[in-house]
C-alpha cells in the first residue's frame, strides 16, 4: 500500500503524457480593457520653424571680429559677427553717387521736356535710370548694414562657424540662433507606419533609442509629411513637445511611442507570453487544474510590454508569461513559492 501511495504522488508531478512539471513559470490573467496601439520611432530635437535663424555674409569679403561664442544667450538686435567695411562702404558710397547724378540728370530732363525743348522719351529714360539707381542704392546700404551679423530673435548660439580674418563666400552660412523653448522632435517613418497616425495624436518620449531610456515627457503629432523623402524613402513626421520632463538639447536623440489607435474593451496580454509558432504565434492557456496547453492566436497591435489579442483568448483566462518558452503542451505549471500570478 505504501509503494502504491507514493506511486500515486509521483504520477501527480507530471501529466498523463510524461510531460514533466515546469518549475519557476509566472502567470497572468489575460485582461479587458482599453488599449493603446503605438508606432515606434527614433527622431531628433530640432528648433521649431520661426524660432531659429541662419544668417551668412551677404558678400565675399572678410571676418573682422567675432562678437559671440556657440552656445551663448543672445537678444535681438545683439551683434554676432562683424566683416570687413572697407568694401561694402567704397559700394555704398560709389552707389549715392549714382544716385545723386541719377536724380540730378531727371529733373534736367523733365524740365526741359516740360518746356517741349527735348523729347518726352528722354525724361522717360531719365526716370527709368533713377529708379535703376535707386535700387542700386538700396541693396548697397542694406549690404553695408549686414556688414555685421545681428540676431533676429531672442535665443541661444547653436553654430559658429566664423573665423576671425578667414575669407567668407557670400550667403555661405556662418552663424545659427535658435529660441530654445521652442523645440520639437522630428522623426522618420515609413510610409505604412506615417498612414496610421495622425495630426493631435499623443507621444511619449524616452531618452535615446531604446525603450528603456529615461522619460522626457510627452508631445502632441504637430504635422505628417505629405511626400516621400527621396533619399531615405521616409516621411517627416514633427511632433511639439507639451510636457518635457528635462530640459532638450538640439541635435538630441528621442524615442517617440506614438498612439496610433486606441481601442475599447480589447483583451490583452504580456507580450512575453507570446511564442512564435511557424509565421504566428501562441500562448499557453493554464486550466483550473494547473495544466497548461498550447493555443494560437491572432495578434493585433502590441506596445513595449502589452500584446492585443483579437482572437483565441478570451478575458480572464490564464497565460504562462515568464518562462513560457520551456513550457510543453499539456505540462503542470508550479509558480515559484510567494510569487506574483
Amino acid at each position: 500500500l505504501l509503494l502504491a501511495a507514493c506511486g500515486r504522488g509521483e504520477a501527480d508531478e507530471s501529466d498523463s503524457a510524461g510531460v514533466p512539471a515546469v518549475v519557476g513559470a509566472k502567470t497572468a490573467v489575460a485582461a479587458s480593457g482599453t488599449f493603446e496601439e503605438t508606432v515606434n520611432a527614433t527622431g531628433e530635437v530640432a528648433a521649431r520653424p520661426g524660432h531659429v535663424a541662419e544668417l551668412g555674409a551677404p558678400a565675399a569679403t572678410r571676418v573682422a571680429r567675432v562678437l559671440a561664442t556657440l552656445g551663448e544667450r543672445v537678444k535681438p538686435g545683439q551683434p554676432l559677427v562683424a566683416f570687413d567695411q572697407t568694401t561694402f562702404a567704397a559700394e555704398a558710397q560709389t552707389a549715392q553717387a549714382a544716385l545723386a547724378s541719377a536724380e540730378h540728370a531727371y529733373e534736367r530732363a523733365r524740365r526741359l521736356s516740360d518746356a517741349g525743348i527735348v523729347p518726352r522719351k528722354e525724361a522717360e529714360q531719365a526716370a527709368a535710370e533713377l529708379a535703376s539707381a535707386r535700387g542700386t542704392a538700396s541693396v548697397a546700404r542694406h549690404a553695408q548694414a549686414l556688414a555685421t551679423l545681428r540676431s533676429p530673435i531672442a535665443g541661444v548660439v547653436t553654430r559658429m562657424d566664423a573665423v576671425l580674418g578667414a575669407p567668407v563666400d557670400a550667403g555661405a552660412p556662418l552663424v545659427e540662433v535658435a529660441d530654445p523653448s521652442a523645440l520639437d522632435v522630428l522623426f522618420t517613418l515609413a510610409p505604412a507606419e506615417a498612414a496610421r497616425i495622425r495630426p493631435g495624436a499623443s507621444v511619449a518620449l524616452v531618452e535615446g533609442q531604446t525603450a528603456g531610456g529615461a522619460s522626457l515627457g510627452g508631445g502632441r503629432v504637430a504635422d505628417i509629411g505629405a511626400a516621400v523623402d527621396s533619399v531615405s524613402h521616409a516621411v517627416p513626421v514633427r511632433v511639439r513637445v507639451t510636457s518635457p520632463a528635462r530640459t532638450l538639447r538640439i541635435g538630441e536623440t528621442v524615442l517617440g511611442r506614438i498612439t496610433a489607435e486606441t481601442k475599447a474593451d480589447a483583451v490583452t496580454i504580456p507580450v512575453a507570453a507570446l511564442v512564435p509558432e511557424g509565421e504566428g504565434f501562441q500562448v499557453f492557456v493554464v486550466d483550473e487544474k494547473g495544466i497548461a496547453h498550447a493555443r494560437p492566436v491572432t495578434v493585433g497591435g502590441r506596445s513595449a510590454t502589452v500584446a492585443e489579442i483579437v482572437k483565441g483568448l478570451n478575458a480572464g483566462e490564464t497565460v504562462v508569461t515568464e518562462g513560457a518558452y520551456g513550457v510543453q503542451d499539456s505540462a503542470r505549471i508550479q509558480r515559484p513559492a510567494g510569487a506574483a500570478r
